[in-house]
């Protein structure tokens, strides 16, 4: 195969794939369609020609066909006249015309006949056309559901690719620091405008952190965990001691028992009064007395 012959079918190759990518089907029916309805119209006006020739040779024959009936009647008159010259130059009329009305009836049958036949060409063409309009119906439905398919798989497609949720990713945390900076503005303009400070005094006015502490000491003491200070056992046992009437010797004689009983004390509370000096409580109580 020479050159010419090769770059000849590679530009043939070539455009016969473009037209191809270039066809679009719901267009390509639509201009099959309209070229068939102009053809429908043309045949339309071919078999009214032929149905007009056809009656104008039927008329042409039966003209034809009356005068030689005519020329029949006039050679009779001329027999009943007894001019049998002028009954045979009638006679050679009328078969004159019957040869005429012959030709004309045959060309009148043969038209008739080509008639028939191009309505029958034309039903079928009618026919044909409206099936291809059922047809094109039909081509273009199939042709929007192909297109939904393949939409719906190039958008699952799109989804399994994670550069979209990516995306959003990326967007979720421009949006946090968005978040961040913003309240950061609004704190950093607050403690400008000394809001931060009535905000704090607020707190401290409100009981602050001393309110969590009151709370946890309440906890404590409904859990029974919560001890009395030793400032209070102290006083508490000083108060004790006076009620019994006596001093150190008291605490001796009585071996701590008067204490525990009058005061109600625990075993813990006892062995906290023992590791007390007693004998500094005696000398602040006479120096108060």
């Amino acid at each position: 195969m020479g050159i010419f012959s090769r770059l000849g079918t590679l530009i043939k190759s070539n455009i016969n794939d473009l037209i191809t990518k270039a066809e679009d089907p719901e267009k390509m029916l639509s201009q099959v369609l309209l070229e068939m309805q102009q053809q429908l119209v043309e045949a339309k006006k071919a078999v009214a020609v032929a149905i007009a020739d056809e009656k104008k040779l039927q008329k042409q024959y039966t003209a034809e066909s009356d005068k030689a009936k005519e020329w029949e009647r006039k050679a009779m008159v001329a027999v009943r006249a007894g001019d049998d010259n002028l009954a045979r130059q009638a006679l050679g009329r009328k078969q004159e015309h019957e040869s005429i009305a012959g030709q004309f009836q045959q060309q009148w049958l043969a038209q008739k006949q080509a008639v028939e036949k191009l309505k029958d060409a034309l039903r079928l063409l009618n026919n044909k056309i409206e099936e291809a309009k059922r047809k094109k119906n039909i081509l273009i439905a199939r042709k929007k559901r192909a297109e939904a398919q393949q939409q719906i798989a190039n958008t699952m497609q799109g989804l399994g690719d994670t550069s979209a949720f990516d995306t959003f990713d990326r967007m979720a945390e421009r949006i946090q620091l968005m978040e961040a900076e913003a309240e950061a503005g609004a704190e950093l303009a607050g403690e400008l405008s000394g809001d931060t400070l009535e905000s704090r005094f607020l707190q401290l006015e409100q009981g602050g952190a001393a309110s969590e502490d009151d709370a946890l000491s309440e906890l404590k003491a409904k859990m029974g965990m919560l001890e009395a200070p030793k400032g209070e056992s102290a006083k508490q046992l000083g108060a004790g001691a006076s009620a019994g009437g006596g001093g150190k010797d008291d605490k001796h004689t009585d071996g701590g028992a008067a204490p525990s009983a009058g005061l109600g004390l625990t075993p813990e509370d006892l062995k906290e009064l023992e590791d007390l000096d007693l004998s500094e409580l005696d000398t602040k109580e006479a120096k108060k007395a």
